[in-house]
């Protein structure tokens, strides 16, 4: 597969480009490149697409934020990427209406001019994992809202019995067209919204839009390794087309809870574990927690508070990959709150080796009281 260009490279951009900059370095590149301008130029057809692919991921910040961290990695997989434009009417249909496109080349019915079918609009839901799901890979069911055609006039907005009629503004073309020098300007319709017909008598179900608000719910695979910046796509399970395209999709973001023990740095896990004075200084084999449940692990003599250790391939496993992070473990020591006789009794002996200065100890409240009025 050959190696794409850095899309900052493509728009003639800097990394830290705002949105103005970028969205103006694509339109001046569409416009020298446009199929219009360069007919039956496959480089500049090429070049146009190449211009539209790093638009669409640059111009979203989500898309840019993870193409920045982990380049074309982070858009591959079917993981909520950047789009791939089959032909330049992909890109008309995507970016037409933005910069003007579909009204200056006539790209909102579909590239020469020819009448296209267009993709019905995604929709996104969210799913909740806990941090072990997320480790293992899940079989979930999301709930997510979309349109769906009328039963009741099977889409076409027009109550039973009744047809849609053809727009008289526009002769059932959807469009009007009007020169304007070297171009030929190409609007929608204002009075059908670029349909050709217009709704007389509306359906009562769906008041003549031929759609039907619904909750659907669905079944996913999630795999192993997922994060919070992780999409997942379901293909044709976003809004119908209006003209009898493709559905849209449905994008499903991912959330992980929160851990009580484990937090999450990529894809190392870390924690932190309480020993004993004793265990630090003169070492000992102390339970572990992983994901997978505890394990032992041996501390040598002299493990100062903060030490950490790691623990190879006890982390999360990397997304679509056989290998596994790390989980890091970091001790300190746990000084009690109370103290048998026993346990004071050995520290005080053990200061006196040491040669260090405690505190003599808490007198008694009565004994204070007595202290106060000895003469």
């Amino acid at each position: 597969m050959a190696t794409k260009r850095d899309y900052y490279e493509v728009l003639g951009v800097d990394k830290n480009a705002d949105q103005a900059t970028i969205s103006a370095a694509y339109r001046k590149l569409a416009m020298q490149y446009h199929p219009d301008r360069n007919p039956g130029d496959k480089e500049a057809e090429a070049k146009f697409k190449e211009a539209a692919e790093a638009y669409d991921v640059l111009h979203d910040a989500e898309k840019r934020a993870r193409y920045d961290q982990y380049g074309q990695a982070g858009l591959n997989g079917g993981m909520g990427g950047g789009t791939q434009f089959h032909d330049v009417s992909d890109i008309f249909e995507a970016f037409g209406d933005v910069f003007g496109f579909g009204d200056l080349f006539g790209g909102g019915r579909g590239y020469g001019g020819r009448q296209r079918p267009r993709r019905g609009a995604d929709v996104r839901c969210l799913v909740q994992l806990t941090l072990n799901e997320a480790a293992n890979g899940v079989k979930k069911t999301v709930s997510f809202h979309r349109h769906e055609h009328c039963q009741n006039c099977s889409g076409s907005g027009s109550k039973p019995g009744s047809e849609p009629q053809t727009c008289p503004y526009c002769n059932g073309r959807g469009h009007i067209i009007q020169s304007q020098g070297f171009f030929s300007v190409q609007t929608v319709c204002p009075n059908c919204h670029g349909t050709g017909k217009v709704i007389t008598d509306p359906c009562p179900d769906c008041r003549g839009s031929g759609l039907t608000a619904k909750t659907v719910e669905r079944e996913i695979e999630i795999p192993a390794g997922v994060d919070n910046s992780t999409q997942m796509r379901i293909q044709g399970e976003g809004n119908p087309s209006p003209n009898g395209g493709p559905n849209g999709d449905c994008f499903v973001s991912i959330q992980i809870l929160e851990h009580p023990i484990f937090t999450r740095d990529g894809n190392n896990l870390e924690c932190r574990v309480p020993i004993s004075y004793a265990q630090a200084a003169l070492g000992a084999t102390i339970e572990i927690p992983t994901l997978d449940g505890t394990q032992p692990y041996e501390i040598p003599a002299g493990t100062p508070t903060g030490k950490v250790f790691r623990l190879k391939g006890k982390g999360m496993p990397e997304l679509r990959s056989s290998r596994k992070g790390d989980l890091l473990v970091q001790v300190y020591i746990d000084v009690p709150k109370k103290l048998t006789k026993e346990h004071e009794e050995v520290l005080r002996k053990l200061a006196e080796i040491e040669e260090v200065n405690v505190s003599s100890g808490r007198k008694g409240f009565w004994d204070t009281i007595t202290s106060l009025f000895k003469k």
